[in-house]
């Protein structure tokens, strides 16, 4: 029995320290509540909608800050977009998937071949999407065709086949922006495989690259 009125008072006293905290914890806990209310916010506002946003990166374009430009166009682009026959065939898509034709003018002189991309920078991929690489296309050209010239290489695009994949961004997702690129190089020949992976073509003409023209067209579905 003598030992209860120590234990009830060894007991008060615990019980009053943490009725009355000190300022320094109140403010740490006021700060720990509001972390903590701040990321419930967070992921409330990535479920209602800001989802489409998610993994966003800035990709380098790979081109000269002092290469010259030129001006590139295409008869096929309808009011800016893609018509039809020019959608991919694959990944839900029912396009026709035909290359577009290109025009270009102005280039630099002492350009010695031309290559063509087309480059989705916001596909969810955390690096980009290639759906069109050509190289190898004579100096003298001035477009594209629905051929190739003699001599110019079709390369491989993200899915592994070589030549033109139109533009399927996914369903619901925001609006994919398409890098049409004509590149005025210092090389006749990229020396390149037809089968040589996208980025590695890009990164060997990085070098080579004295002009450039672009366009950029949307699509979304």
């Amino acid at each position: 029995m003598s030992r209860s009125p120590r234990t009830t008072a060894a007991t008060t006293t615990i019980t009053a320290g943490w009725s009355r905290p000190s300022r320094t914890a109140a403010v740490l806990l006021s700060a720990a509540a509001a972390m903590t209310l701040l990321g419930a916010a967070d992921s409330s506002a990535k479920v209602r909608g800001e989802a489409k946003e998610f993994g966003r990166v800035s990709v380098r374009s790979g081109i000269p800050a002092d290469a010259q430009r030129f001006t590139v166009s295409s008869p096929d682009l309808v009011n800016g977009r893609f018509p039809q026959a020019n959608w991919a065939n694959a990944f839900g898509c029912d396009g026709g998937n035909q290359p577009l034709r290109l025009e270009w003018h102005g280039a630099p002189a002492g350009t010695r071949s031309f290559a063509v991309t087309m480059f989705d920078p916001d596909a969810p991929t955390g690096s980009g999407f290639w759906h069109w690489v050509v190289w190898d296309v004579p100096a003298d050209a001035t477009g594209l065709g629905r051929t190739l010239p003699a001599g110019a290489v079709a390369g491989a695009d993200d899915a592994g086949v070589q030549g033109y994949l139109g533009p399927c961004p996914p369903v619901g997702d925001r609006p994919h922006h398409y890098r049409i690129t004509v590149y005025a190089l210092d090389t006749p020949s990229l020396a390149q495989p037809a089968a040589t992976p996208a980025a590695v073509t890009a990164f060997g003409m990085g070098g080579h690259v004295i002009g450039y023209a672009q366009t950029t067209v949307s699509a979304a579905r």
